[in-house]
């Protein structure tokens, strides 16, 4: 399958970052805290202790933050929607299924997730996909009604409550 050109970053109709790096702050605030309770407990200071968990934290939450951004990401633009490290040309979408509603489990919710993820991220809303070829997968947002206006826009038509398509 191709894959998204430089050219398309121009024509960015929706974009979702995996996650901040503002969790990085979470390092130095670990490493303060440990000299802080050092100091409280009427210690002396030894700097290596919150050197280490500042490096630890912040490394570990580096390394979270890195595949988060590569593999929960969400870009559209009018020829490819890129989920994770997935990209599906939009030419390809055929239709998109209604919402779930209610306490009935609509059968796209059982297909595939697009990305190399096993199934949506957390923190998203499934969005029911016809693909060309009769598959059927999931797309995925934060915001996914969002992402769904922009597919509409872009052609890939809403099939109504009783399409079994």
């Amino acid at each position: 399958m191709d894959a998204p050109t430089d050219a398309d970053a121009e024509q960015i109709l929706f974009h979702e970052v995996g996650a901040s790096w503002w969790w990085l702050l979470l390092g130095p605030f670990a490493g303060g805290s440990i000299a802080a309770m050092q100091l409280w407990s009427s210690h002396r200071l030894d700097p290596l202790v919150p050197a280490v968990f500042l490096v630890l934290v912040t490394g570990f939450l580096g390394l979270q933050v890195k595949a988060a951004r590569l593999h929960t990401s969400v870009e559209l633009t009018p020829e490819y929607l890129r989920q994770g490290t997935e990209s599906v040309r939009v030419a390809d979408m055929i239709g998109m299924y209604p919402e779930a509603k209610g306490a009935d489990v609509p059968l796209w919710q059982s297909c595939r997730a697009l990305g190399e993820l096993t199934g949506v991220p957390r923190g998203r809303t499934g969005i029911g996909v016809k693909l060309a070829g009769d598959r059927t997968a999931q797309a995925w947002a934060r915001r996914h009604r969002g992402l769904r206006a922009q597919l509409e826009a872009l052609g890939v038509r809403q099939f109504g409550e009783d399409d079994d398509e």
